[in-house]
């Protein structure tokens, strides 16, 4: 019997904090890289014009410590915990909920969440986060933060197909969505995509799919495949950097998948925008 691996609630709570800061100020590297690439394939000079507006923006960001956008999101959080893993010294959720709050406040970003849907008012500390927990082998806990801003998150789009629509009824959604979003979402994107499930996990998938490393590609031939074909069919949409015309209307396509029942196809289209926030840590 493997010996469990004791872990106090307030390191994750110092993880979270941390994370929040830095993934608000500081662009992930394949998201760089995503930006550097870009610059050298966009065609038009509008777009390459705002791609170089982009560039200019991070590294400002980076300089004076400043968010890389006004909209630092509401804090989506993926958490792996190792089965051996025995939590101590409090909640978890209130643990991270008090690493987003501790980040939020003392990182001077800006709090957008609001206590009731309806009534509107803010909660004042960007809490509650949204988490989503699996518990997987080991005595590790891997803590995934996402910030979404709504620009983008407001484009999301799920899509119950019916089983014969297949592969072609997939790609077609998937168009749909993005044309619909057109500026909206802060081209150039990440389009995670997630096929399979049901209603709720189809969704989760495409949030989880933007987490992964930009540009990355399913291990499943038919959807790495998949993926570089819809990367290239939004492309020729001609939206571009900014919604102003151009080649590169996303960076990436990400594609997750999960058994599904006979008699469904769910496809949930998640958009994210140029920045794509992500950061990982492990415990």
């Amino acid at each position: 019997m493997s010996e469990l691996r004791e872990i106090q609630v307030s390191e994750i709570t110092a993880a979270v904090r941390e994370m929040s800061i830095k993934v608000n100020h500081f662009l992930s590297e394949d998201m760089k890289q995503c930006l550097y690439e870009a610059k050298t394939t966009e065609q038009s000079p509008v777009g390459q014009s705002v791609l170089g507006q982009l560039q200019e923006n991070l590294q400002v960001a980076e300089e004076e410590m400043i968010p890389i956008c006004q909209d630092t999101g509401m804090a989506v959080v993926f958490l792996s915990i190792g089965q051996d893993v025995h939590l101590i010294g409090g909640d978890l959720t209130e643990a991270v909920n008090e690493g987003v709050r501790q980040g939020y406040t003392e990182g001077y970003l800006r709090k957008s969440v609001v206590k009731d849907p309806l009534l509107r008012e803010n909660t004042g500390d960007n809490t509650p986060a949204i988490i989503h927990t699996q518990i997987v082998p080991g005595d590790r806990v891997t803590i995934t933060l996402a910030p979404k801003g709504f620009g983008s998150e407001n484009m999301s789009r799920i899509f119950m197909l019916k089983p014969a629509e297949g592969i072609d009824g997939v790609k077609r959604v998937v168009l749909e969505a993005v044309k619909d979003a057109g500026p909206n979402a802060c081209p150039p994107m990440v389009v995670g995509v997630g096929i399979g499930g049901d209603f709720e996990k189809a969704a989760c998938l495409a949030k989880q799919a933007l987490t992964r490393k930009a540009g990355s590609h399913s291990p499943l031939p038919h959807i790495a495949t998949l993926e570089t074909e819809l990367l290239q069919k939004i492309n020729d949409l001609g939206i571009g950097p900014g919604g102003l015309g151009g080649t590169v209307t996303a960076f990436a396509v990400q594609i997750e998948t999960y058994p599904t029942h006979i008699a469904g196809l769910p496809v949930a289209v998640n958009i994210c925008c140029h920045v794509n926030r992500h950061i990982e840590n492990e415990i």
